[in-house]
């Protein structure tokens, strides 16, 4: 098994196979893939989907030399089998092993790290001009898949390029699947299908300059403009060469007697060049062809079988949110929802069902969701952005100018806040309070457990001004089922007095907070726990209370810099509350990148399970 794979861990010993073993090696390849992600879990479709150009790219191009940037990172275990790393595939994404995605710290091979989408491109174009000045040869590709084109900054890096016509060695592969997690969306998606239904158009490269090279100049004109108007006419657009591309496309991106010949042909032309590759995403495994939003991103499961259905009991946050933001859109008609290209994994395709006329899916376009949002709530509406956490960093501008700036009731819902394990720190969402506490007018909300968000996201909608609520990722509490209702802002609870340390929190951390304190109160130690459940605006009598003990520790899963920890101390410290001898230790996410990781494995790393708590409080109070 693997005859030809196990020969190969370098590009430079796939470039020595001949042609007619790439198709063996192909299928070896995918198969392994399959085999190593139903073992690890991981992002399996989009990786099945480019399994043969992974191959041709790697076969026609010098790698490393010649820079290979994919985008996004998750399409990448393929590429990951070929350079070096088919030994370590059974670590994938586990602590201390292979990142989910590409990573300049793991190999020469991958020379852009990419967790996030629609970055290649800009790359790609500054790797592409540094070779131009250095005087190198070498070329810079970039493969980008059809949903992560759907973002302006590609067509800013598509805008730039342009300006290097015959100048630079820049190649971009489109990746054409229809598909990025969920179905694609919008007019770019739209404009790629028309071009694939129009399949009697086939661009020969140079024709018309070769073809009449020698004739006079007028006639050679004449020829070039009649070509461009039949292009014109076949095809629903030349969206990319009028960006000053040379378009080559579409192609069987499972074809390699079409793969080999147009990356050769490419190969010695000067840029910028797109080629555009259809594939399909889920290749060669039933089960993720027939469900690619399924098999986009999997836990272990069992090869004969596929995955089964869930049958745990203990619902999600982000099930939690779903059902009361539905419940609350029953009532009230002004709610709209808006996902950046995650319908699934924000929890709103209930909500799509239920309401299409109210749920708007904008693409991989997070800075025009939230912008869009805000024009919503200019005609009075209340637009409820539900995003990932470490995604709402890409449109940080957008909330403070367009949102929180102009006051607006934009409702941001920040899933995946805190650790979220084994997709690492490119999608940690340990960030948020720190960016976010910085804008003023903006309430803060983080909640303890399902019961929490039902009642915050209520408050929200009801509020009419700039919220945001980050929750994290994983099953809720299991606590019994409370309606939602409105809460004070700005006021939060006292869960368990104390007299020798208040253990103040916000979010997850509360209830490994009481967990904690109960198991110290068996050694006779008095410990108070606080939810604050703002963390802006800071509950102030509630801060001034926990400063009448004499050892405060705050609890966070969010950076210690600038976080929930760093807004309490800052209020005391300017309050005064300080003096009399309270101290005050911050307890969350250190200043650095979290590796990846499981989240309970991270969270004893880091000492904010129930067992470091207690270990933390025993050594403070010594």
């Amino acid at each position: 098994m693997y005859s030809i794979l196990k020969s190969i861990n370098e590009p430079h010993q796939l470039r020595a196979l001949p042609e007619h073993a790439l198709r063996q090696l192909a299928d070896e390849l995918r198969e392994f893939t399959i085999e190593t992600v139903s073992t690890t879990g991981g992002h399996l479709g989009a990786s099945l989907g480019v399994v043969e150009l992974t191959v041709a790219l790697h076969y026609v191009f010098d790698t490393p030399e010649d820079r290979l940037i994919w985008d996004v990172g998750h399409q990448s275990y393929p590429h990951k089998i070929l350079t070096g790393r088919r030994e370590r595939m059974h670590t994938l994404r586990q602590r201390h092993g292979l990142s989910g995605f590409t990573s300049r710290a793991e190999s020469r091979y991958d020379p852009f790290g990419a967790g996030h989408s629609s970055t290649s491109i800009s790359a790609a174009l500054g790797m592409a001009l540094a070779s131009r000045h250095q005087g190198q040869k070498r070329r810079a590709i970039a493969v980008i898949g059809d949903g992560a084109m759907t973002a302006g900054m590609v067509f800013e890096a598509l805008n730039n390029a342009g300006e290097y016509q015959k100048e630079i060695n820049l190649i971009v592969v489109l990746n054409d699947n229809e598909m990025s997690i969920s179905a694609n969306v919008g007019a770019f998606s739209a404009y790629l299908s028309r071009i694939m239904s129009g399949r009697v158009y086939t661009r020969f490269k140079g024709g018309t300059g070769k073809v009449l090279g020698r004739i006079a100049p007028p006639l050679l004109d004449a020829a070039r403009k009649a070509e461009e108007h039949m292009k014109g006419m076949l095809t629903p657009g030349t969206l990319f060469e009028e960006l000053g591309f040379d378009y080559f496309g579409p192609i069987d991106g499972h074809d390699f007697a079409q793969l080999l010949p147009t990356l050769r042909n490419v190969k010695q032309l000067p840029g910028p060049i797109l080629v555009h590759v259809v594939t399909r995403k889920g290749k060669g495994f039933v089960p993720a062809e027939r469900n690619p939003c399924t098999y986009h991103g999997v836990s272990p499961f069992d090869r004969g079988k596929g995955i089964l259905p869930s049958r745990e009991s203990t619902p999600s946050y982000t099930q939690v949110f779903s059902e009361t933001l539905v419940a609350l859109a029953q009532n009230n008609q002004k709610i709209m929802a808006i996902t950046a290209a995650m319908p699934e994994g924000t929890g709103l395709s209930e909500f799509q069902e239920r309401f299409p006329d109210r749920f708007f899916d904008v693409g991989i376009a997070e800075q025009h969701a939230v912008t869009f949002a805000a024009g919503l709530a200019c005609e009075g509406y209340v637009p409820v952005v539900a995003i990932y956490s470490t995604f709402l960093q890409r449109a940080y501008d957008q909330v403070m100018h367009d949102v929180v700036l102009q006051k607006l009731p934009v409702v941001f819902a920040l899933d995946r806040a805190g650790l979220v394990g084994s997709d690492g720190p490119t999608h940690s969402g340990v960030f948020d309070l720190t960016f976010l506490r910085a804008l003023p007018d903006l309430v803060i909300m983080a909640p303890a457990d399902e019961n929490e968000l039902r009642h915050m996201l209520a408050t929200a909608v009801a509020l009419g001004r700039p919220v945001a609520i980050r929750y994290p990722r994983g099953a809720v509490m299991g606590l019994p089922r409370e309606p939602a209702r409105t809460l004070s802002v700005g006021v939060g609870r006292i869960l368990r007095e104390g007299t020798d340390i208040i253990l103040a929190a916000a979010g997850q951390p509360v209830h490994a907070a009481l967990s904690a304190a109960m198991e110290l109160e068996k050694e006779g130690i008095s410990v108070g726990v606080y939810d604050f459940r703002f963390v802006k605006p800071l509950d102030a009598q509630l801060a001034r209370k926990a400063a009448r003990v004499k050892v405060i520790a705050t609890l966070e899963e969010n950076t210690t810099q600038g976080g929930f920890g760093a807004a309490l101390l800052e209020f005391l410290a300017q309050d005064g509350s300080l003096d009399g001898g309270c101290r005050i230790r911050n307890w969350g996410i250190p200043d650095r990148f979290i590796p990846h990781g499981g989240q309970c494995e991270l969270r004893a790393e880091l000492e904010l399970d129930v067992a470091g708590i207690v270990r933390r409080v025993r050594e403070l109070l010594k």
